[in-house]
């Protein structure tokens, strides 16, 4: 199984055991790859300079401590972005999926939102 993490999953991995089920956590340490979307990345550095959110660390020394591979963002994926139906409105979360489309990739969220879109979930 290859994943991509939504940005909160990304972020309890390594911080908060209890929000993500030992299924959860079992299919990421068991994936032949685990991803991180630059978006991501891009999300947490909006929220960090807003004040919305601390971390120690840099999202890059999470990413290596974790063995996750970085998705870069990719014109294939901004021209998929340009045709997904307006079932969810954000931007960061509309590359995720995006991205999951392109890349035939699960994408591992919390966000209900998100499954009327054609994408395989592991839901958190």
């Amino acid at each position: 199984m290859r994943l991509l993490l939504d940005t909160h999953t990304f972020l309890w991995w390594r911080v908060d055991e209890a929000r993500l089920s030992p299924e959860v956590r079992a299919a990421i340490g068991g994936a032949e790859s685990v991803f991180v979307s630059m978006a991501t990345a891009w999300e947490i550095a909006i929220k960090v300079s807003m004040g919305k959110l601390r971390m120690s660390g840099t999202v890059e020394e999470r990413l290596v401590a974790s063995h996750f591979e970085p998705l870069p963002i990719g014109f294939r994926h901004m021209e998929r972005v340009a045709i997904l139906p307006f079932h969810h409105r954000d931007p960061f979360d509309r590359m995720l999926i995006a991205q999951c489309q392109v890349e035939r990739l699960t994408l591992v969220t919390a966000d209900r939102r998100l499954q009327r879109y054609e994408v395989p979930f592991l839901w958190v």
